[in-house]
């Protein structure tokens, strides 16, 4: 039974928390797709990510070879 109330009110707690957090008068996010078309974006949302992750690993690589 106390399983039972505890996850109502974290339930209703949770349910009020994300109604009570949505903004009103920001605006909105498109909702059209990217467009792939302008090299804005690719750079942006494909380049970059994965220059990251790549430099990321080089930097993880280089941490190992300098600890032997």
């Amino acid at each position: 039974m106390k399983n039972l109330k505890v996850f109502l009110f974290s339930t209703v707690l949770s349910i009020s928390t994300m109604y009570g957090q949505k903004p009103t008068v920001t605006p909105n996010p498109s909702d059209t797709p990217l467009d792939f078309s302008d090299p804005a974006n690719i750079i942006l949302f494909i380049v970059l990510p994965i220059c990251a992750v790549v430099f990321y690993f080089m930097w993880r690589a280089q941490q190992k070879k300098d600890k032997e």
